[in-house]
């Protein structure tokens, strides 16, 4: 009987407290408050940008609130049909100050993954007392096949546009940071670079590198599957 008390006072306490919690608690650990590109990384983060996958309105609706913003620049393409059809496509066109090498298509949980991951990366490196990202050279999102280009297996992430592969970037000052050229030298560049991959592992399901196998030696693979996979 005592357990049960406790229990409707818990219940009670609890159900009493979700006003406060709504209004009060920080973004990256409030249930309640709608997911934002510049929420701060963590586990509340991460499942919420998870829960998109299955809410295409709620995500439309956290783009167009970073287009209005200024981080990012798309526009809704339509659906594409095919052994690798995509529902609700976008097509990424540039992330606020920084350019792009070429637009790219996205699904909705890509777009604010990646749109998050720039942002955090531009003021990684403002942190770090570097000059400012102003482009991102890479090879695409969307691309029908299987992983690792195989006749047979699982399909990529790249078929469901669920993953853009980057392969540098630029600096204000025209310095550049090669994936293929850099990853171990100069040190400084170097050094760059594993930060800004380490950056990938906060957003993304997964980010893959020179270090995971040879056909990733020339690029990063930011992808949506997993839980913050690291290699």
């Amino acid at each position: 009987m005592r357990t049960l008390i406790l229990l409707l006072v818990l219940i009670t306490v609890g159900w009493g407290s979700l006003p406060w919690i709504k209004k009060n608690l920080p973004p990256q650990f409030n249930p309640f408050t709608p997911l934002s590109v510049t929420d701060a990384p963590g586990w509340m983060t991460r499942l919420k940008l998870k829960r998109l996958s299955n809410d295409p309105e709620a995500c439309l609706d956290v783009m167009h609130r970073a287009q209005q913003a200024g981080f990012v620049s798309f526009s809704a393409r339509p659906p594409v049909t095919g052994n690798c059809p995509l529902s609700d496509p976008l097509r990424i066109q540039k992330f606020g100050p920084v350019s792009l090498s070429s637009s790219f298509l996205a699904s909705c949980p890509m777009a604010v993954a990646s749109t998050m991951y720039v942002l955090r990366s531009r003021e990684q490196l403002t942190r770090q007392q570097q000059s400012p990202l102003v482009r991102i050279t890479h090879v695409g999102s969307y691309a029908c096949r299987n992983i690792y280009h195989r006749t047979e297996g699982r399909l990529s992430e790249h078929a469901t546009a669920d993953a853009w592969d980057i392969t540098g970037f630029q600096l204000a000052n025209g310095q550049r940071l090669d994936v293929s050229k850099n990853w171990q030298q100069p040190s400084g560049k170097a050094q760059s670079l594993h930060s800004l991959w380490r950056e990938g592992c906060n957003v993304f399901g997964n980010a893959l590198g020179p270090d995971y196998n040879a056909a990733h030696a020339t690029h990063f693979h930011l992808g949506m599957r997993g839980a913050g996979y690291c290699r």
